[in-house]
Order: structure tokens, then C-alpha cells, then sequence
């Protein structure tokens, strides 16, 4: 350290912050109590929306979604209404409660308010998704639910052991795109913590072939995060200039580790 000033340090602490916080990925989520639903007709689910950092479980406020709803057997549902605001990492949040009452896939999304990210410079909208199936009918986890972006498993998404391979479609504006980066985060929550050796292990990343499809094999149990991201130029105003949006859709799948019988 001999020969620098001290606001050369303060300096070269400012900016290894800066790259260090830039270099977080941001995830919208869809997190339910439950992903299968068998126990009992008629179950009550809890699911939790929220915006974050799910490896390094830094939360970030979230206002109120422009919509919340549920795609089952071919309609969509506008479930808006049932939002309640909670709070998840210590940020504003919310949270919906949902009555499971018909057997099959039911595709809850939300489509958020954009959020500004000032260290970016740029607005982030991720559209999320996540299916969770009532009483044993798979019908509907492959179809499209016509969202602004969305990814559309080529895996069912759900009953998926750790190691299983889950691969997907990424539509933007209802098309496949093609050679759009996946970046992909555990939910790295309390009683599970994983600890990456290095800061590039945190964030997984894979691009989308000529078909808008990708493939990833789950390392690990808990909770994952796919989002695919691409960015449209001068989309949004912000203090009167023109400022790109990150256009994101997100899905959520949880793997499991196999469990020894007697």
C-alpha cells in the first residue's frame, strides 16, 4: 500500500464494489409451498413473489406486480386480487394464496412493473412463471401460455430428480430466439447454503440454438432458476431520456435427491 493515497483506495474499493454488485444476476420469482398436489382434494397452496439474488440471498423491492394470474386448462385466470404485500430477504414482496381444486397443470405467471436498476442503467422486466400440477393430471406443462416472453419446458417440470437434464423453449413475443444468453441460480436458501469456490460458479449460463431451446443438467437439490434475457434499446423513459429494458422470462423447477427405502 505504500505510496497511495488514501482516495486511491477508497477509489479502488469503490470500484471493485461497483463491478461486484453489477455482477449479481437478478431473478424474478415464483416460489409455491407446494409443486405437486396429491395429499387432499380441495389444498390450499402459498406461493411467494418476489424480485432477487437467489444464490447470494439479497432481496430487492418489489411493487406491485401489473398482473399476477393462472393458465389451467386452457384459460387464464386474472388472480391480481388475491396479491397480499409480505416481505422476503428483509424487501417488500408478495404473496397469494390458491385453493387447488381441479386435477392438472397449473401455470401461475406474473408480469412485474419494470424495475429500474440504477448501477445498469436500464429498466429489468422478468415475466415468471412456475407450474405446479393438481392431483395427478399432466395436461398442460408444454403449452405455451402466450406471455410477452416465456420459457416453455421441453421437461416436465416438476417430479425432477437432481441430475435430471431440464431443457427448454425460449419465445419472446410468441417466437423461438435463438442465441439468447440462460443464466441459471440456485435458491441458495438457509439450512441448504452451497458455497461456490468462485464468483463465475454462482451464475450458470447457457444459450438458446437456432431453435430457441437449451438444456442444463441440475447439479444439486432445491430450487432453480432459468431466465433468459435479452434487451430492447430505447424502450423505456427515465428523467426524460430514453433507457434500454431487459426483457427477461424466468421459470422455476425443483429437483429433488432420491431418498433410500427400508
Amino acid at each position: 500500500m505504500k505510496g497511495l493515497s488514501l482516495s486511491s483506495i477508497l477509489l479502488s474499493i469503490l470500484i471493485l464494489f461497483s463491478y461486484t454488485t453489477t455482477s449479481l444476476a437478478h431473478f424474478g420469482l415464483l416460489y409455491p409451498s407446494e409443486v405437486v398436489v396429491t395429499e387432499q382434494p380441495e389444498s390450499n397452496i402459498e406461493i411467494l413473489i418476489a424480485f432477487c439474488h437467489p444464490f447470494e440471498q439479497n432481496g430487492m423491492d418489489m411493487v406491485r406486480p401489473e398482473s399476477f394470474g393462472l393458465f389451467l386448462h386452457g384459460k387464464k385466470y386474472d388472480l391480481s386480487g388475491t396479491l397480499k404485500q409480505t416481505e422476503y430477504l428483509g424487501h417488500k414482496a408478495w404473496r397469494a394464496e390458491y385453493q387447488v381444486k381441479r386435477p392438472g397443470d397449473h401455470i401461475f405467471f406474473v408480469i412485474p412493473t419494470p424495475y429500474w436498476e440504477e448501477m445498469e442503467g436500464k429498466y429489468i422486466q422478468h415475466v415468471t412463471k412456475v407450474i405446479v400440477n393438481g392431483y395427478g393430471l399432466e395436461n398442460d406443462w408444454s403449452r405455451p401460455v402466450g406471455l410477452p416472453q416465456e420459457i416453455v419446458p421441453l421437461t416436465r417440470p416438476y417430479g425432477i430428480w437432481t441430475g435430471n437434464l431440464f431443457c427448454g423453449r425460449v419465445l419472446f413475443d410468441g417466437r423461438p430466439k435463438a442465441g439468447v444468453d440462460v443464466e441459471i441460480e440456485h435458491l441458495n436458501q438457509k439450512g441448504a447454503r452451497i458455497i461456490a469456490p468462485k464468483e463465475t460458479f454462482i451464475t450458470q449460463v447457457v444459450q438458446t440454438d437456432e431453435n430457441g431451446e437449451f438444456c442444463y443438467s441440475i447439479p444439486f437439490h432445491g430450487w432453480w432458476g432459468f431466465a433468459a434475457l435479452t434487451e430492447k434499446e430505447n424502450a423505456m423513459r427515465h428523467q426524460g431520456k430514453d433507457v434500454p429494458l431487459e426483457r427477461g422470462a424466468v421459470i422455476w423447477v425443483e429437483a429433488a435427491d432420491p431418498k433410500a427405502g427400508d
